[in-house]
């Protein structure tokens, strides 16, 4: 099979070929690794997608996903491969064990063939915060890829792994899926351990695939799902994932949030967006017009969160147990010299802004205050959902931006994720679908649904996977 026919095969379809033995195993695997070697030996040349690549494809177990290669963001702990987080502070770390996200899908029979590239410790929108360098959008090599998922995204748009995992913490995983014109989804908060994924916020941070269609999504998150006991806010995922194959909305309510869908989101989003609730009213589906009256203050809110949460799990990082360090003239400066040094300008930013929001005499103004925010955002989609199955918004405001154009506006940056946050802040599963085209590049569509309802979200986003029908097929490299 030639190295085109290969690399068009769905991940679900490369497994039942492997499976029926029409597809040799390590030919499939072997022409993802060339190919994702290829990139990161282009240097300036490649999309910077990659961290590492294994020099051979190795031996893969038996298991329903035998022999299909796998790309793992560098925040996922894999046993032996450099696990790095997009940061100089743990450049060249080579954990000791694997993180249970990767484990399960290693387990079903998936190999690990490269780790992408992502803004460093995951905090970013556009993957320019990486120590390695930015990643590159395959639509469009000026502009990014989004973030901090932005190496996954770009590997799996530009045919250069069939499928990969991603981390979401405030839409890390749903941005750079709409920016680069694949799928997207973010689980229910819990359904999948985080660990082995080194934290940023620990009560927002949770894995996810990113893939080529919605039914490699559902495929992928099957095998990631379940209780860990090595992960306290794990849970039994309470009914099997099933491929979606629905190819209606009959009887399916849609709420449309006006706050989500107006202002700020670009006309050409809008556009898409419109188009896409047309095509769900085609499909039988009914649409009404909800409100979501704190999504609003979602931003507001996350950006005091996370950061909290971000001073509090990267003070581990301190030159003495792993990693970088600069030595200094005694524990204080050793400290202060390799925090300085190893980390970036908007890991400092967080970690900064997230100290400063915990300290005495601020804790109540700030912290206390947003997490009241995030209740009122959790009780407003509770209520949205007893009236409607499903909440759509586009996923970003804007398409793809280019490389430099926000990196000196922290805020304009930020706002890249005004429409993924709120489901963040209510642990509720979410999905980016492409909806289309805006000259020449992606916008997404995200849809969400009630906690554990990733069977009724994976159907609602196959049906209108179908009807959109969106050709990926131009960013292949």
């Amino acid at each position: 099979m030639s190295d085109g026919a290969l690399i068009a095969l769905t991940a679900e379809a490369a497994a039942a070929r492997i499976a029926d033995g029409s597809l040799p195993a390590a030919e499939y695997a072997e022409a993802y690794r060339a190919r994702a070697a290829a990139d990161r030996a282009a240097a300036d040349d490649g999309l910077n997608c990659f961290t590492w690549v294994a020099d051979s494809v190795g031996d893969h177990r038996a298991g329903p996903l035998a022999g299909v290669p796998v790309a793992v963001k560098d925040l996922f702990c894999t046993a032996g491969v450099p696990s790095q987080a997009g940061s100089r502070l743990l450049e060249g770390y080579l954990p000791p064990y694997t993180a249970t996200a990767v484990r399960r899908l290693e387990d079903a029979g998936a190999t690990s063939h490269a780790k992408t590239n992502q803004d460093e410790f995951a905090m970013g929108s556009s993957t320019e915060n990486s120590a390695f360098g930015p990643s590159r959008n395959p639509w469009d090599r000026e502009r990014v890829p989004g973030g901090s998922s932005g190496g996954s995204a770009a590997a799996v748009a530009a045919g250069l792994a069939p499928w990969a995992l991603g981390t979401d913490t405030g839409g890390s995983i749903r941005q750079p899926a709409a920016l680069c014109g694949i799928v997207g989804l973010k689980p229910t908060y819990g359904s999948v351990s985080r660990y082995g994924m080194i934290a940023f916020a620990s009560s927002l941070d949770q894995a996810g695939p990113l893939t080529r269609n919605v039914r490699d999504a559902a495929l992928m998150l099957r095998h990631m799902v379940g209780r860990d006991e090595c992960d306290a806010t794990s849970l039994d995922y309470p009914l099997e994932i099933r491929l979606p194959a629905r190819e209606d909305l009959a009887g399916v309510r849609i709420g449309v949030p006006a706050e989500l869908t107006a202002d700020g989101i670009e006309a050409g989003v809008l556009a898409r967006f419109s188009e896409a609730l047309a095509l769900a009213e085609g499909l039988g589906a009914t649409i009404e017009q909800v409100t979501l009256p704190t999504a609003p203050h979602g931003l507001a809110a996350y950006y005091v969160l996370a950061p909290a949460e971000c001073s509090s799990n990267l003070a581990r990082f301190d030159g003495v147990r792993y990693g970088h360090r600069v030595e200094g003239a005694d524990l204080t400066e050793m400290y202060t010299r390799t925090r300085h040094d190893g980390f970036g300008r908007e890991v400092r930013r967080r970690v900064m802004l997230g100290t400063y929001a915990l300290s005495s005499g601020y804790y109540d103004a700030f912290y206390d205050r947003a997490q009241r925010v995030r209740t009122l955002i959790a009780e407003d989609f509770a209520r949205v959902f007893a009236s409607v199955d499903i909440v759509a918004t586009p996923t970003t405001p804007t398409v793809a931006f280019r490389l430099g154009e926000k990196t000196a506006d922290p805020l304009a940056m930020y706002l890249s994720d005004y429409c993924t946050v709120p489901m963040s802040l209510a642990g509720i599963p979410a999905i980016s679908i492409p909806a289309g085209l805006v000259d020449g590049l992606p916008a997404g569509l995200q849809l969400a649904a009630p906690a554990f309802k990733e069977n009724e979200l994976l159907d609602a986003a196959r049906a209108l996977e179908l009807a959109l029908a969106f050709d990926g097929s131009a960013a292949y490299v």
